[in-house]
């Protein structure tokens, strides 16, 4: 049975999107399980699979199929970055109108990409994976994972049951506004969020590692942390930085010229002295403080402006423009 080829077009409708780290094993039945998905959707494809520094084969055998095949591309990266990146070269070289996302070893089911597109078609502009009976360790992975889920829900505002997910699909214009870095991509539907997509999830399969071993430990949970923080203050301070470095800022000071003036009273109303008074040093620490944060909010500020209008990046996005009846026949 000879390699599917999808119908010839400038763009295609669906992309999509696969980071590939060591998954020599899993390669060709990946590529044939999305293709046998697709060929029953009628849908132009084109798959991409990114290569992220494989040691074990992957890269060549990527290649290999890429010259047997009409709807695949490979994009090699020159070392291992990890799958934040992995997923950003994706998106730069996908072009389709939508984009599907999914992992290389086999546990997410291509079949159950359709479902994605089909809930997608409501309304949505991206629809994120729920691995509700995932097959994964109880205490390595599905216990860290519910924590996870729940912390991230309650700082970024966006509720799902299982961010971890890779098999998500998007709208093209979506993932143009996102750009990541550190370990972002498990925070897209929080960056979404951010853009002002409108976002759902729905149940998908989830089966246990065929080939290899997991790519993710306990060890990535620090980075999450921080990358969790991020995600937080760009949610809510992007575009106004100063609003907490400067309120900050001034609450320290506040306090510090409170104890000063307290203080100075002691010392020349009272006659007492200050010299070995711990409050002294706390005073002269809290308006320090509040000078330096209310200084990082006014560099805050021109980062942001700079960051916004050297790219000619708007600070808001518009989901659909509706013209008066009439205007566009007159013209």
């Amino acid at each position: 049975m000879g390699a599917p080829t999808p119908a010839n077009s400038s763009q295609p409708e669906l992309s999509v999107v696969v980071p590939i780290y060591n998954e020599v094993e899993s390669i060709p039945s990946l590529i044939a399980a999305i293709a046998t998905s697709l060929s029953a959707t009628d849908l132009t494809y084109e798959l991409i699979c990114v290569d992220d520094g494989s040691q074990d084969g992957s890269s060549e055998l990527l290649k290999q199929q890429a010259q047997a095949r009409t709807d695949l591309r490979v994009v090699l990266l020159r070392r291992n970055y990890g799958q934040t990146a992995a997923m950003a070269a994706g998106f730069n070289y996908a072009r389709g109108r939508v984009i599907v996302t999914l992992d290389g070893d086999l546990q997410n089911d291509p079949a159950d990409i359709p479902l994605l597109l089909a809930k997608l078609a409501e309304g949505y502009d991206m629809v994120s994976g729920w691995r509700k009976n995932r097959q994964d360790a109880a205490v390595t992975r599905l216990l860290p994972s519910k924590i996870a889920n729940w912390l991230i829900g309650k700082i970024t505002g966006v509720k799902l049951h299982d961010y971890g997910c890779s098999l998500k699909a998007y709208r093209s214009e979506l993932v143009a506004d996102m750009n990541l870095y550190g370990e972002l991509h498990r925070f897209l539907p929080a960056l979404a969020y951010i853009e002002g997509a409108r976002i759902t999830e729905i149940p998908v399969r989830h089966h246990a590692r065929r080939y290899g071993s997991s790519k993710y430990g306990l060890g990535r949970t620090f980075r999450v942390l921080m990358d969790l923080l991020t995600i937080w203050f760009m949610k809510k301070f992007l575009t106004r930085p100063m609003h907490v470095f400067g309120l900050l800022g001034l609450i320290s000071m506040f306090l510090g010229t409170l104890l000063g003036g307290y203080l100075t009273f002691l010392k020349i109303g009272l006659g007492e002295e200050i010299g070995n008074r711990p409050l002294l040093i706390l005073a002269v620490v809290l308006l320090l403080t509040g000078v330096q944060l209310f200084s990082f909010g006014l560099l805050a500020e021109l980062l942001m402006r700079t960051y916004h209008e050297s790219q000619g990046r708007p600070i808001y996005r518009v989901r659909e423009i509706v013209e008066p009846i009439g205007k566009n026949s007159s013209q």
